[in-house]
Formats: structure tokens, C-alpha cells, sequence
């Protein structure tokens, strides 16, 4: 039966050459779309590994005058950080960086250790960083100032930085590149977004100067006005600041949000591709049908039931588009392969089958009318038109 499909196929090769090529790039355009949504499924599921609730992103920049003290700027910030701590309804508040938890800022520095290079995201944060956004510790400690009097620059690593050098091995005490040493690894934070891949990480204790940026935990029982309150003690500290407080929350959101364009573009374009398929392939049995009508009559005279002429119509369908997507699923397993665009095997694997299942239920969807209509055919009225 499948020779006989297959050899009905083939003497028809020219006329379904636009087909072909229409079912080849639809595969590959699903191929990737399944791939972003199944990758970014699977990063959806990755714990996040800090708390984002509650918690309020403040940028307060002022001018500072020229040529200050770097000691006097850290009074400066200090003695706002220990107001705000002490305010009703605060918990927590730390100073960190400009690439903080949902911010768009990255940065990252090239680190070797045994042969072993990696790029990890460097972040810069005070000793409450972990406390504020209850990041938990996996090995060691958290730094604190009692650091300070070390000779080497404490430093935090998360958990995929430290399998990446480390292996299995406890990383707590080894000296990095620049004579940073590990004092804790924390649990990997997806602070990028919910979508985000975990990468490397690296945190670094910001000791001096003046901060502009820090978060700031509100506790529980924190009254609504707090806001307003931290807003009125920073202008205090810092008159003629600009300031902003954000959530972290409402940042969350919109860094998801722009994770989520690309998917939603691909799925716009995929979706009219897959449309424009679905309507050539019924056009294609269709007409298919209305030819063979004789021949189809004749197999129903001499015994064939309707649901064998169905499936025949739909099957006719099936092997149609097995051969582009046969091509199809050679070129995308080149993609684990090659370890291109480091995405993990697995994810490829199951975005070419999912590719192949939408495909084969499409096509079957689009042929069963058609088979049905022709399993309906009456012998001596198909045999008369003939």
C-alpha cells in the first residue's frame, strides 16, 4: 500500500513541487518557534531563586560635589541607608549595581580558572544584598564587613558559575583571576526575567563611595504610605536628588513582556505560513479527489468499505508530507548536532518532534473532509460520469 502511494506521488512530483516546498518551510519555521517556546518553557520552570514581592528599586542620583572624598560619600551613604532601615515598615536595604534584579543593564567579565573560561554576569552589592531579596546560601557564607580586612576581595559565586569551574568540587576558599576569593555560592537567581536562561554569576561587596541604587524590602505589615514616607527621607538626605522607586513587580512584568515580542512575532508569522499550508492541502486533495472519482467509485464496486477509501485520501496526505519533512528533519537535527546557538540537544529534540506531530495533525485534519466526501461516492454514478 505505501509503494503504491508513494509510486501515485511521484508521477505527480511536478505538481506538488510548490507543496513540497511549502510543507519544508513550514516545518522549519515551526521548528523554530517550538524551539523559543519550548526553551523558554523550560526556563519558566527554573526556580527563581530570590523574592521580588515587596521589594522596591531606588534610584536616587545626586550631585555630588566635585572632587569629594571618596570617604565622605560613604558617610553620605551610609548614614541614608541606616535611616531608611529604621523607618516603619522597612526590613531591608541594600545597595547594589545598575544591572539589579529586572533592569535591561548587564555586565559581565571574562574570567579563566584551570584552562577554564567563562563570561559571568559581575554584580555589585552591599553586605544585605542576600538578606533583602532572601536569596538562599548553598555553601559559605554571604560576605560581611569583617571582610574588609582581608588581603583579597570577597566575593559570591552562584551555583552554574561554580559548576562550570568546580564541578562537584566545594569552590568555598579558591582564589579567582584579580585575587577574588570565594567565600559562598548562592542558589542561581533568574533576576533577568521569568523567561530568562540561568547563567554565571558573580557578586562583588561594594564598600565605599556614594550608591545611587539600592533596594529596599518592606515588611509585611507595611503601611501604604510607606512609599511616599522613603520618598520624603531620601529628599532629606539628598536635597535636590532625582529619584525614582519603581517595583519590583512591575518590572518583573515588563521584562517578561519583552521577553514574550519575539515569541508572539514568530507565532503571528508561523500562524498565516500554517494557514496558507492548510488550505493548499485541502485544495490539493480536493482537487485530487474530484479527478480520481472513477477510480474510487470502481474501488468501492468491488468491495472497498468508506472507511478505507478515507483513510486512503488521508494516508495519500501523510505520505505527501513525510518527504519534506524528511528533508526537514535533517537539516534541524544539524542544530544538537552542532551545538549551535548553545541551546541544549534535548529542547531541539522535542521542538523537531512537536514540528512533525502539529504537521501530520494538520495535514490529517485537512484530508479527512475530502476522504469522507469521496468514501460517499455512489459506484453507478461515479462510473456513468467516467
Amino acid at each position: 500500500m505505501l509503494q503504491h502511494l508513494l509510486t501515485l506521488i511521484w508521477n505527480k512530483k511536478r505538481q506538488h513541487f510548490l507543496l513540497f516546498l511549502e510543507l519544508f518551510v513550514s516545518f522549519m519555521v515551526l521548528f523554530a518557534v517550538f524551539t523559543m517556546l519550548v526553551y523558554n518553557y523550560n526556563n519558566l520552570r527554573t526556580p527563581r531563586g530570590f523574592e521580588y514581592r515587596k521589594v522596591l528599586s531606588i534610584t536616587a542620583s545626586a550631585r555630588m560635589p566635585d572632587g569629594a572624598p571618596r570617604d565622605s560619600l560613604t558617610v553620605v551613604s551610609e548614614q541614608l541607608k541606616r535611616s531608611l532601615e529604621t523607618m516603619p515598615g522597612v526590613a531591608a536595604v541594600t545597595y547594589v549595581s545598575s544591572n539589579s534584579p529586572y533592569t535591561i543593564s548587564s555586565m559581565s567579565d571574562n574570567i579563566s580558572y584551570n584552562n577554564i573560561s567563562a563570561q559571568p554576569e559581575t554584580y555589585w552589592a552591599d553586605d544585605d544584598f542576600a538578606k533583602t531579596v532572601q536569596a538562599e546560601m548553598r555553601r559559605g557564607r554571604w560576605y560581611s564587613r569583617q571582610d574588609a580586612a582581608s588581603g583579597r576581595r570577597p566575593v559570591v559565586i552562584n551555583e552554574a558559575l561554580a559548576e562550570v569551574f568546580f564541578g562537584t568540587e566545594d569552590p568555598i576558599g579558591k582564589i579567582l583571576p584579580g585575587d577574588r576569593l570565594i567565600v559562598g555560592v548562592v542558589g542561581n537567581m533568574k533576576d533577568k526575567g521569568d523567561y530568562a536562561e540561568v547563567s554565571p554569576g558573580m557578586y562583588q561587596r561594594i564598600d565605599s563611595g556614594f550608591q545611587d541604587k539600592f533596594l529596599v524590602k518592606l515588611s509585611a505589615n507595611a503601611a501604604p504610605s510607606t512609599e511616599s514616607q522613603i520618598y520624603k527621607n531620601i529628599m532629606h538626605h539628598l536635597p535636590g536628588s532625582s529619584t525614582e522607586i519603581e517595583k519590583l513587580e512591575d518590572k518583573r512584568v515588563v521584562r517578561n513582556r519583552l521577553a514574550l515580542v519575539p515569541v508572539i512575532l514568530m507565532l503571528v508569522i508561523s500562524g498565516f505560513l500554517v494557514l496558507n499550508v492548510a488550505l493548499g492541502i485541502y485544495g490539493v486533495v480536493w482537487y485530487s479527489v474530484s479527478r480520481r472519482r472513477g477510480e474510487l467509485g470502481l474501488r468501492k464496486a468491488v468491495g472497498a468499505t468508506e472507511g478505507a477509501i478515507t483513510w486512503q485520501i488521508v494516508g495519500e496526505a501523510l505520505v505527501l508530507t513525510s518527504l519534506p519533512l524528511l528533508l526537514g528533519v535533517i537539516l534541524a537535527v544539524q542544530f544538537p548536532l552542532l551545538h549551535l546557538f548553545d541551546i541544549s540537544a534535548s529542547i531541539y529534540i522535542v521542538s523537531i518532534l512537536l514540528s512533525m506531530a502539529f504537521l501530520y495533525l494538520l495535514v490529517t485534519l485537512c484530508a479527512l473532509y475530502p476522504g469522507r466526501q469521496a468514501a460517499k461516492i455512489y459506484p453507478a454514478v461515479a462510473l456513468h460520469e467516467d
